[in-house]
């Protein structure tokens, strides 16, 4: 059931049989990076094609070590002209990767059992929020300026609105004029209260507040 469908020649059929699989999986996986996630058109369109992509080059290099040491070189080139991407986006790249090379080697219903496998663990993963933390971590980032001593200037406020706050992180901007803390903080309720933020504000002088969900990408 799990042989490999390729005999001793390449034939028309078996190439387009492996392509068909690799062409449907591909996207189920830009499917599966997207479920509940932001990802981009180009990295759908990618992700759908890379299959088939990879499976065509194990096709050609199939018993040529000098082709097979060549592809890996160029293949390990691909990086550098790549932008970094998230942990989920780098996974659903491997994972495109991983089908190619089952369906290059032609064992389809492998690939295909294979997917089937990940992306229901993906998404019982994704449906139980696996690793997603605590809904009421928050990442507070607040500006003062430098004649204002930070160290417990806001102990008062935490102690009312948060259910605990810590320091992380303290730097300097605009020349030395500003400081920004950085705060990992437990909110009392899902979401920040108005008058929480009005009450920092007019501690820090009307200056930047930024409050994000713990993990995301800050835009400060």
């Amino acid at each position: 059931m799990l042989d490999s469908i390729l005999q001793s020649q390449l034939t028309a059929g078996t190439f387009l049989t492996c392509t068909a699989v690799s062409l449907i999986l591909g996207i189920g996986t830009a499917w599966l990076a997207g479920f509940r996630s932001r990802t981009s058109q180009s990295l759908a369109v990618t992700l759908a094609i890379l299959p088939a992509v990879v499976q065509t080059v194990i096709l050609l290099v199939n018993g040529s070590i000098g082709a097979g040491v060549a592809v890996a070189g160029a293949f390990g080139l691909v990086r550098f002209r790549s932008a970094p991407g998230s942990a989920r986006e780098i996974g659903a790249v491997f994972l495109a990767m991983a089908v190619g090379l089952a369906t290059g080697m032609g064992y389809v219903t492998l690939a295909a059992l294979f997917f089937a496998v990940i992306a229901a663990a993906v998404l019982a993963l994704t449906a139980l929020n696996f690793g997603s933390g605590s809904e009421h971590e928050r990442i507070l980032k607040i500006t003062i300026p430098e004649d204002l001593d930070y160290d417990g200037l806001f102990d008062d406020l935490f102690a009312r609105y948060l259910r605990s706050a810590r320091l992380e992180q303290v730097k300097t901007s605009n020349m030395g004029t500003l400081y920004e803390l950085r705060y990992r903080v437990q909110l009392r309720q899902p979401l920040p209260p108005k008058e929480f933020l009005d009450a920092l504000r007019c501690r820090n002088g009307n200056l930047n507040i930024v409050c994000t969900r713990a993990g995301e990408k800050d835009a400060l």
